[in-house]
């Protein structure tokens, strides 16, 4: 079963009589196995190598008579990993706290003492049953539609987006995505729709890139004859998303008097064509996008406070490019890539000076502005490595390159970040090293001694 040579998340075995760790451990021999003897230690173990399996005595200091100790352990372990499967050890007598921890999430019990071919055997069941769950989430994730495909990103706050779109897009909830022009709007609407169960179409409509008098007959559609030029039945957008998803970008530019007609649709899953009296019954799911303060416009008299509340049932705030740490390099690379090899370029790159003035640049224009300048350079580029002058950027101020380097050295980046976490972690716990170490997930003496080498006091 699980040993060094799979590779597998070792055992965990928590038990305070030491002599008794040692047999289970010896009788367990086949196993690779990490013993802890108390909550604390236990805690560390199993963030320290996220067992599969646990055996577990409930009765843990310090006061090992009571199993109080035992079921606080337990359910902080299935708070941090819901999977875990947890065999817990019990007395002969003592039933009623067995089917207790089951009842809390616990996979097994034995009542001491045991056989150890008995919880040989329940443990390689227990081991069994992970890893098909496991391999299990592995193909429901290969078969799932890599709905964010297009979103390139490692900043924590667009992350934190991502989550949020993967989450809302199960449900039939509006949604309405606020953020500037250019930074992907439309990306984050597909992906609503792509990992959505809905079979229809995705359809997206830019109301402020129709006149006013067309938006109409867009949005709703027309009977023949309705108007001159209408020479047959046409759908409109929301009647071709019927079953799918309407993204309705630049709502913020929607003509007033169109708003109550949408808000009616909402409200009522009906339309009507222009020039026609039959209601229309659409299941469409609708995205909503504009890089307008609706709020504002709201007082302004120039939006329908009712509408809006249809609309931002589900409000995502997309953050600036500029915002988004790191990401500009990131998705200037991967634009790189993508453009050299359609203009059959071969492997072409950024100078330390391009790369540094992305970096600088605010890019008010966002992923969209970034997108055209590494596609202008990847033309009109006269070699293979791209500078700050075939980007259209201002080289970066003297010394901007030697100060970078300092920033990113990783020893200084490592002590700063680790300063930061204990003392947030020594202020959530009051001062307590006990708790502060628990949270940080390091045991006492190691605590101390990050405190003692980053003059923590």
């Amino acid at each position: 079963m699980a040993s060094t040579d799979t590779g597998a998340a070792p055992l965990l075995i928590v038990e305070d009589d030491l002599a008794l760790q040692k047999q289970i451990k010896w009788s367990l021999d086949s196993f690779e196995s990490v013993t802890a003897a108390d909550r604390e230690t236990a805690l560390l173990q199993q963030r320290r190598h996220q067992p599969a399996v646990v055996t577990m005595d409930l009765g843990l200091p310090p006061d090992p008579d009571s199993v109080s100790e035992g079921f606080k352990l337990l359910e902080q372990m299935l708070a941090f990993d819901p999977g875990v499967k947890v065999i817990v050890l019990t007395g002969q007598n003592d039933q009623a706290n067995a089917l207790r921890a089951v009842a809390i999430g616990a996979y097994d019990f034995l009542a001491k003492p045991f056989e150890p071919e008995v919880l040989r055997l329940t443990i390689e069941r227990a081991t069994r049953l992970a890893e098909l769950q496991a391999e299990n989430r592995r193909l429901q994730a290969l078969h799932q539609p890599d709905a964010l495909a297009g979103l390139i990103t490692r900043d924590t706050e667009m992350l934190r987006v991502s989550r949020l779109i993967e989450r809302v897009s199960s449900s039939d909830a509006t949604v309405l995505l606020l953020g500037e022009s250019g930074t992907g709007k439309e990306v984050l609407a597909q992906a609503v729709h792509t990992s959505s169960k809905r079979q229809g179409k995705f359809v997206a409509i830019n109301c402020a890139a129709i006149p006013e008098n067309l938006l109409e007959s867009e949005l709703f559609g027309y009977e023949r004859g309705a108007f001159t030029g209408a020479a047959k039945t046409t759908p409109g957008k929301i009647e071709t998303a019927n079953g799918g998803t309407l993204m309705l970008d630049e709502i913020g530019d929607l003509p007033h008097s169109l708003q109550a007609k949408l808000l009616r649709f909402l409200q009522q899953r009906t339309i009507e064509r222009l020039g026609g009296r039959q209601e229309i019954p659409v299941d469409v799911r609708v995205v909503g996008a504009t890089h307008q303060d609706l709020k504002q416009q709201i007082s302004e008299g120039r939006f329908r406070e009712d509408l809006y509340y249809r609309l931002a049932e589900i409000v995502v705030n997309i953050p600036p490019l500029r915002a988004r740490n790191g990401d500009a390099v990131l998705l200037a690379h991967a634009f790189l890539r993508r453009f050299s090899q359609e203009q059959k370029r071969g492997s072409m790159s950024f100078s330390e000076d391009a790369l540094k003035a992305i970096e600088l640049h605010p890019w008010p224009g966002n992923v969209r502005e970034l997108l055209n300048a590494i596609k202008r350079a990847s033309i009109m580029a006269e070699t293979e490595r791209l500078s700050c002058e075939d980007l259209g950027l201002p080289a970066p101020p003297a010394g901007e390159m030697e100060a970078e380097r300092s920033d990113l050295d990783l020893r200084s980046v490592r002590e700063t970040a680790e300063r930061q976490a204990i003392v947030a972690a020594l202020a959530r716990a009051n001062g307590s090293i006990v708790r502060a170490s628990e949270i940080l997930g390091v045991s006492r003496p190691t605590l101390y001694d990050l405190m003692k080498r980053l003059a923590i006091k």
